[in-house]
C-alpha cells in the first residue's frame, strides 16, 4: 500500500475528503520527524514508537570490489517499534 491508497482508505472509513486527510497525513510525517531530529520518541499506544537510533561508524567492505575495505560513517536511523496491539492483530492473522 502507498501513501495515495492509504489516504483513500483513510477517506472512505472516515468521511472526510481526501485532501483533509492528505493534510493531516502530512502534519503527522513532518510532527514525527522533528520530534526524532529533537531526539524524542513519539509513542502511539497500542500501535507502536518510532525512535532515532545512533548508529556508530564502522568498517565494511565494498561490495563491488570485494578486497577493498570503505570506512561507513556515523549516521542516525529510524526505528519503529511495535506496540502490543498491533503484533496481537498481527498473530491472530493466519498466512
Amino acid at each position: 500500500m502507498n501513501k495515495a491508497s492509504l489516504i483513500e482508505k483513510i477517506a472512505e472509513k472516515t468521511g472526510i475528503e481526501k485532501r483533509e486527510v492528505t493534510q493531516v497525513l502530512d502534519s503527522f510525517e513532518a510532527v514525527v520527524i522533528e520530534r526524532l531530529k529533537a531526539g524524542d520518541e513519539v509513542t502511539l499506544t497500542g500501535f507502536g514508537t518510532f525512535i532515532a537510533k545512533f548508529r556508530s561508524a564502522r568498517g565494511g567492505v565494498n561490495p563491488q570490489k570485494p578486497e577493498e575495505r570503505i570506512q561507513v560513517p556515523a549516521v542516525t536511523v529510524p526505528k519503529f517499534r511495535a506496540g502490543k496491539t498491533l503484533k496481537d492483530a498481527l498473530k491472530s492473522k493466519v498466512v
